[in-house]
């Protein structure tokens, strides 16, 4: 029985992302696993439609979707929440810079109740060290937590009964990044959401959109590009 939707969204990084997608190829749980091809470079959406069949996904590029300039998270959201309504099953999204255990997603699905809207798994270094964008929680001393802070998208479960309730095409579309404010709709909708510190997850911070590693090697760049080219919204 189907047990997840599991997405990923990507934007080039293709050796990241290849790892991501093999990990998650090794799951314990029975998912529907879509990859979602935010308009990379022809290169990387021509390996990725070819790998598809070979590593158990389904390859949507966003040109199917929308003619919208990448970054399109807006349009992901709203596609995977229809399909996860339509097959009756949770969301997990899993972002390209993140590489999981074949139980993970046993994890996450644990912690369904009728009050829960999102479980987001811990991110982890390759030394298990608590790392971005979860070091808010590095001093917690629980297993698990239940949070009114914003959960990251690194890996996190968003619940069925969560996504009936709240429509994500009434998210702002000028926004690029959307997990602070679906995080607070989801308690503002009266729901609980937990970050399991039992269950890192090893994060490549940034590994998904490298030009965001200038914030700490040339942060003037970094900031000239956000503003300039209107990247990076919350």
């Amino acid at each position: 029985m189907l047990e997840a939707l599991v997405i990923t969204p990507v934007k080039n990084a293709l050796e990241n992302t290849l790892e991501t997608i093999k990990a998650i190829q090794r799951t314990e749980s029975t998912v529907s696993y879509f990859v979602y091809d935010d308009f990379s470079d022809k290169d990387v959406s021509q390996t990725l439609f070819a790998e598809q069949s070979k590593l158990g996904y389904n390859y949507i590029h966003l040109s199917a979707l929308t003619n919208t300039p990448s970054p399109n998270y807006h349009t992901v959201l709203i596609d995977a929440q229809k399909k996860a309504i339509q097959l009756g099953v949770p969301l997990i999204i899993v972002e390209s810079d993140v590489v999981v255990k074949p139980h993970v997603f046993k994890s996450l699905l644990s912690y369904i109740s009728p009050k829960t809207g999102m479980v987001g798994a811990i991110t982890v270094d390759d030394t298990r060290t608590i790392n971005f964008p979860y070091l808010k929680f590095k001093n917690e001393k629980e297993a698990v937590i239940k949070t009114s802070r914003s959960l990251s998208f690194c890996c996190t479960l968003l619940s069925l009964d969560f996504l009936k309730t709240f429509d994500f095409a009434e998210l702002n579309s000028e926004k690029d990044w959307f997990d602070t404010i679906i995080s607070e709709k989801s308690i503002e909708s009266g729901f609980e959401n937990y970050v399991l510190l039992n269950t890192p997850v090893l994060h490549k911070p940034h590994g998904s959109r490298p030009w965001k590693h200038l914030k700490y090697t040339n942060p003037l760049k970094y900031y000239w590009l956000k503003f300039t080219q209107k990247r990076d919204k919350i």
